[in-house]
């Protein structure tokens, strides 16, 4: 059973982080020009919020 949900979960991410590319690749490629001029601590920072909102989402999930 874990197999198959990772492999549905990873599915899914590759799905959302398609649409972007897909809707508008112009846009996409002005967001990755913007991020590249961040410093790594404000990249880093964001990381962290989206992984700790990534797992109090699936712990509400889960619970």
């Amino acid at each position: 059973m874990f197999p198959e949900s990772l492999v549905v979960v990873l599915g899914v991410v590759l799905v959302l982080e398609g649409i972007p590319w897909f809707l508008s690749p112009r846009g996409t490629k002005r967001m990755l020009a913007e991020l590249s001029k961040m410093n790594d601590l404000s990249l880093r920072g964001i990381g962290v919020v989206f992984m700790l909102t990534g797992l109090l989402l699936v712990y509400l999930v889960k619970s």
